[in-house]
């Protein structure tokens, strides 16, 4: 429906409309567009309600070209404020719960127009913060991160372990993610965890499956035999029955079945071993954050194209980390998975925060030979003789007959 008047007469229509939107809570935002005003390189303008220290107020964004600048003003001025910015405005959206009103302006007249929204969404809005509650995928109330030294008595996190806390649920939002990717047979899930350590996500990764109706196996491998008896003893008063820790690495901890693949921060050719694992186990999810490459640096010969980049040490280091993680997301891709290498929150407050992430590809039958013909031409530009992935993965096929070496 669209109406033309005077521009008083509809941005008068346009202020009440907001006001009523703010008293029965369903406001969601304004955008203010077209600024003819005197504030250089303004592009709009963005209106909320929020909580702010307890207060609830009128919020504006300022969006410049280079920069961003919000102000905050009480919520009874809200009407006001947003009248005195629609003077130099000549286009305002008003979004709502259950409507748009859109307010256009030039120098002759003024429309009005509305319509509706959808009304599956038509729900009063809560005041949003600057600090609200975002989506947790690990219960803060959950026993187990009292007992980890994450939480006090009242589940509340201890200041010191915020920035934990923050990395725990960032891992448990990308397994949740890749978890529904994967094909799981049963309710049944086994995973192992490579490397656990005092083992946060270990504990975050079960509790999680027990909430989403998993019957989860999960094992904690560890070399540290003070860090295993801390964690079992951890399993056993957070009455994580099939959670327990085993003393050792990826080399003498050898299941016979799994569904997930976890190593983080395993250093060097230890994540070669443990994603090897993975694929011959036929796990269903790799997830690895490599930690200390090494094996590549010594073989590395620079292509004389490359040469005035590479006679830097750091540059070189970098490049030989960036080819080992290639070769491997590629040996995975090979071997039938679908991979992804992206940024994932340091662990450790370290810099070492990529993460492979690998699901595995449904009708999967032999290594695919034009992903192989690719490592093989990185190999030869850089002179790499000898990758340990690919060493492994090649022993594995040799020993069952399927020629498929790079």
């Amino acid at each position: 429906m669209s109406t033309l008047a005077s521009p008083s007469v509809q941005e008068q229509q346009f202020l009440e409309a907001f006001q009523q939107a703010i008293d029965t809570q369903k406001l969601d935002r304004v955008v203010l567009s077209q600024y003819k005003g005197e504030l250089e390189q303004l592009e709009k303008i963005t209106l909320r309600v929020i909580q702010l220290n307890q207060d609830t107020v009128l919020t504006c964004l300022y969006r410049h070209k280079t920069q961003d600048i919000t102000k905050n003003y009480p919520l009874a001025e809200a009407q006001i404020q947003l009248s005195h910015l629609l003077a130099d405005c000549k286009q305002a959206n008003l979004f709502t719960t259950d409507q748009e009103i859109q307010l256009k302006k030039s120098k002759k007249k003024a429309m009005l127009s509305i319509s509706k929204t959808a009304p599956t969404i038509a729900k009063p809005k809560e005041p949003q913060g600057h600090d609200r509650e975002k989506q947790r995928y690990v219960d803060q109330s959950s026993p187990f991160l009292q007992h980890l030294g994450i939480s006090d008595a009242k589940a509340q996190i201890i200041p010191s372990m915020a920035r934990k806390w923050k990395q725990i649920n960032k891992f448990i939002e990308i397994f949740s993610g890749a978890l529904a990717q994967i094909k799981i047979s049963e309710n049944t899930l086994r995973v192992v965890d490579f490397g656990s350590g005092k083992g946060y996500l270990t504990f975050a990764l079960y509790d999680y499956l027990q909430k989403q109706q998993f019957i989860p196996f999960v094992t904690g491998v560890e070399l540290n035999p003070k860090m295993v008896e801390f964690c079992q003893s951890v399993a056993s008063a957070s009455d994580f029955q099939q959670l327990d820790f085993f003393q050792g690495d990826v080399r003498t901890y050898q299941p016979e079945h799994l569904d997930v693949m976890i190593a983080l921060h395993a250093c060097d050719v230890a994540t070669d071993f443990a994603i090897h694992t993975g694929i011959r186990l036929n796990a269903q999810m790799i997830m690895c954050a490599p930690c200390c490459h090494k094996e590549l640096r010594p073989q590395l010969q620079s292509p004389s194209v490359l040469q005035p980049m590479l006679q830097f040490g750091i540059h070189a280091g970098q490049q030989a980390e960036m080819l080992t993680d290639t070769i491997r997301a590629l040996l995975l891709k090979a071997y039938g998975y679908d991979t992804k290498v992206f940024e994932f929150v340091a662990l450790e407050h370290t810099s070492k925060n990529k993460m492979i992430l690998a699901t595995k590809r449904q009708n999967w039958s032999e290594p695919d030979q034009a992903v192989l013909a690719q490592i093989r031409d990185l190999k030869t530009m850089y002179g790499i003789q000898k990758h340990s992935l690919e060493l492994l993965l090649n022993d594995q096929w040799d020993q069952q007959g399927i020629g498929s070496k790079c």
